[in-house]
């Protein structure tokens, strides 16, 4: 008879089968990991609801504030998302880091004060909206407000992650002009940490881009996204291997909006529209990965099929 745990919490499903698996591919380097983690629909399924009572009711506080310790009990990485919003404090890290195990590793997005050109059109940017922004590609800016609070976790941090929106022409009018404004920034980003850099725009997946990526062993992000070339297309693309590490977000079905994937798929307890492709382009990076033994980090989004630790299972069931 199995052992119960502190919580006297029943096996959970998904979790249950998801955690040996995973934790195998981890020996091997190879790691496998969902965008964020507070989402109550995974209650039942990789959450504990015991855990997140308080007098007899679902506490939604103290399911956002702890239930990172449960994730972590499946899942060997996640990815932050939401530090491309804004810098976090010090306090906030120090807060992230003690409330999780120290086994957890994390990626972590870039803020889009370093990697927006200018400031979307949208009311929450007030008076920013639609300027340029100052700190454009600001080596000195990120080191200070991001890669300097980071560096005392740095042993956790298995990569941070250069997420660039969609130019439009007017803003680089040729990816040269991208490459060249992006080229000087990462010659002087400093070594303790990995780098991935993520475009939007497919005209910049060209032979000069993947070079300037290898030349400072920085990873091209394999994305599945609404406006990118499948991701089984960019990885059979000459030279997009560009690192000594593999990294992969699963996170659009082509030609989905954002907003449409929220819609459709909340509050993401189950799979609802299987993607083949995107599930094949991530078995052939794990092949590669254990073939090669190299570091790979792929994370999966609820808005790719619905349900994120679903498609995980789905993706490493023959692993």
């Amino acid at each position: 008879m199995g052992t119960l745990s502190l919580f006297d919490e029943p096996e959970l499903p998904a979790a249950g089968r998801l955690r040996p698996k995973l934790k195998r591919l981890a020996e091997q380097g190879i790691y496998c990991g969902t965008s964020s983690w507070k989402y109550e629909g995974w209650l039942g399924e990789i959450y504990s609801p015991e855990r997140y009572s308080v007098r007899g009711k679902f506490s939604q506080r103290r399911f956002e504030s702890e239930c990172l310790a449960e994730y972590a009990e499946t899942f060997p990485v996640v990815c932050g998302d939401f530090s491309f919003y804004q810098f976090p404090s010090a306090d906030f890290w120090r807060k992230l880091f003690e409330g999780a195990p120290k086994t957890l590793r994390f990626a972590f997005k870039v803020p889009e004060e370093v990697t927006a050109r200018s400031f979307p059109l949208h009311a929450k940017y007030g008076g920013r909206a639609g300027i340029l922004n100052p700190g454009f590609l600001d080596a000195a800016l990120l080191k200070s407000q991001f890669l300097d609070l980071l560096e005392p976790y740095r042993d956790r941090i298995a990569v941070l992650i250069f997420e660039f929106g969609a130019f439009p022409r007017t803003i680089f009018a040729e990816p040269a002009e991208f490459l060249g404004a992006l080229a000087p920034f990462l010659r002087v980003l400093p070594e303790e940490f990995r780098y991935a850099v993520e475009i939007r725009n497919a005209e910049f997946l060209q032979a000069q881009y993947f070079e300037l990526l290898k030349e400072q062993n920085i990873a091209h992000v394999f994305n599945a996204w609404t406006r990118m070339p499948a991701m089984g297309d960019q990885i059979l693309m000459p030279g997009a291997f560009t690192a000594g590490f593999t990294v992969a977000r699963a996170l659009l079905k082509y030609g989905r909006k954002y907003e449409d994937a929220v819609q459709m798929f909340s509050p993401y307890r189950t799979i609802q529209e299987p993607n083949q492709e995107v599930r094949d382009a991530l078995r052939s990076l794990l092949l590669r990965a254990k073939k090669r033994s190299e570091p790979t980090f792929m994370f999966v989004n609820n808005r790719l099929e619905g349900n994120a630790p679903g498609t995980i299972e789905a993706v490493i069931e023959a692993f």
